[in-house]
C-alpha cells in the first residue's frame, strides 16, 4: 500500500480546539495507509477529528484540547504504541528524528508559557524538520535549534513542550 503524502493537502482542523485530533488523524493516515485513504475527503477529515477528540478526552474538557497522554492514545490506536515526553533543556532530539526518519511521526505540544498547539513532525530533510500545522494545514520547516531555542514562531507559538512518539 502507499505512504500517504501530506504536502499540499492543506489539511485543516476544524475549529479552535482540534488542532490535537487533526494532528492525531494525519499521524494515523501516515502509519496506516488505509485509514489515511479518506483523509481528502473533506467531510471525512472534520468528522474523523471530532471522532478522535471525543475519544482522546473521555475525562478531559475537550475545550481544553487535548492532553499529551490523549494524543499518545489516539495515536496509538493505528498499531505502533506511543508515549509522551516533556522537552528538555539542551534536548537532542534524538528520539524524534530517530522515529521521524523511520517514518512514525511524532507530535509536539508547542505554545508560549503555556502548551496551547499540537502539531506533527512528519519528515527528516537534512538538519531541518517537517511540521504539519494543523491551522493552516500546511508544512513547514524548523530546525532542532528552532525547537530547542524557542524559536517554533512560524508554527503559531515558540516553545516546545512535549513530544508524543514511538516507545
Amino acid at each position: 500500500m502507499r505512504r500517504v503524502k501530506i504536502a499540499g493537502l492543506r489539511l485543516q482542523q476544524r475549529d479552535g480546539v482540534s488542532c490535537g485530533p487533526a494532528v492525531a488523524v494525519v499521524a494515523g493516515a501516515l502509519l496506516n495507509p488505509g485509514y489515511g485513504a479518506a483523509v481528502t475527503d473533506a467531510t471525512w477529515f472534520g468528522g474523523e477529528q471530532g471522532r478522535v477528540h471525543a475519544a482522546a478526552n473521555r475525562i478531559w474538557p475537550r475545550a481544553l484540547g487535548t492532553t499529551p497522554w490523549g494524543m499518545a492514545k489516539a495515536i496509538s490506536a493505528h498499531g505502533t504504541r506511543y508515549r509522551w515526553r516533556l522537552c528538555r533543556r539542551g534536548d537532542s532530539l534524538v528520539d524524534v528524528t530517530r522515529a521521524v526518519t523511520s517514518h512514525r511521526p511524532v507530535a509536539m505540544l508547542i505554545g508560549n508559557a503555556i502548551p496551547r498547539h499540537w502539531v506533527l513532525i512528519v519528515a527528516v530533510d537534512g538538519d531541518t524538520l517537517q511540521c504539519y500545522e494543523p491551522s493552516s494545514g500546511a508544512v513547514l520547516p524548523v530546525s532542532p535549534a528552532d525547537i530547542r531555542g524557542a524559536g517554533l514562531t512560524p508554527l503559531g507559538f515558540p516553545r516546545a513542550f512535549a513530544f508524543v512518539l514511538p516507545r
